[in-house]
């Protein structure tokens, strides 16, 4: 048994938008717990993973050929190794409210927020059915708590928690698992870049969670690695919210 067992493939995972703060981390967590890691980004970039995969998420949406070209591209860098899950965590945030946010701006987050994690389960689920995969999408708490300005953030990530769960219902009885994880305020350097250096703003910030701080990328990633993981072999379609309990608290005068 011991000796099958060190004969067994490499898991392959593939993880988008792994040139990101939580990409990162959701690359070097998964190639520490042993997975095989190919990591995708519209940009270059130096990653901790087996195999990087330059890719802009936009063209599934926008060029009838890019998934099958794409698929082939993964299935190349995993060399022969099953694709075990897919992680979706790519996403753009672009602000505005309704009168300043242009349509353009609007459908393009959806095309990256939703559209693609969609179009990459159905280009890979033939891999994922062979293995009894998973899929794990990266979404925000913004799916259900949100502010002005956040339109189309919020409406992309609230319709990739019911892609989730449709999804779940959908490819259950093939033995594919879907889940979703949604994190509040997050230490990438979006979000730090988006204080200007104002310490106080973000202390601010981290006080509005009950826990005192904000969550670390690698906290995300840990999640994630569970959740791909032999130990979570009976959850599917479950929202696990990773908020610091911000969820959880009224704003309301003292």
């Amino acid at each position: 048994m011991q000796t099958r067992a060190l004969h067994q493939p490499v898991k392959g995972v593939l993880v988008t938008g792994a040139a990101g703060g939580i990409g990162r981390a959701l690359c070097a967590a998964f190639t520490r717990a042993g997975y095989y890691v190919v990591g995708t980004d519209r940009v270059n970039a130096r990653v901790r993973c087996d195999r990087f995969v330059r890719f802009d998420l936009r063209q599934l949406v926008t060029k009838r050929a890019a998934a099958g070209a794409f698929r082939r591209r993964v299935r190349a860098a995993l060399d022969g190794r099953p694709l075990c899950a897919l992680i979706n965590n790519a996403a753009v945030q672009i602000l505005g409210g309704v009168e300043q946010l242009t349509p353009s701006g609007f459908t393009g987050t959806l095309a990256v927020n939703l559209i693609a994690p969609f179009l990459l389960v159905r280009s890979f689920l033939r891999d994922l059915k062979r293995v009894h995969g998973s899929v794990v999408n990266i979404g925000s708490v913004h799916a259900s708590l949100t502010k002005p300005g956040f339109a189309a953030y919020a409406s992309s990530k609230a319709g990739l928690l019911g892609l989730t769960r449709a999804l779940a219902l959908e490819l259950g009885p093939a033995g594919v698992r879907v889940n979703i994880i949604q994190p509040a305020a997050t230490r990438t350097g979006m979000l730090i870049a988006g204080f200007k250096g104002d310490r106080r703003k973000l202390n601010r910030l981290a006080g509005y969670h009950p826990l005192g701080r904000i969550a670390e990328p690698r906290e995300i990633a840990g999640a994630t690695v569970f959740l791909v993981s032999d130990q979570a072999a009976f959850i599917t379609g479950a929202a696990i919210d990773m908020d610091g309990g911000i969820s959880a608290r009224l704003h309301d005068p003292d």
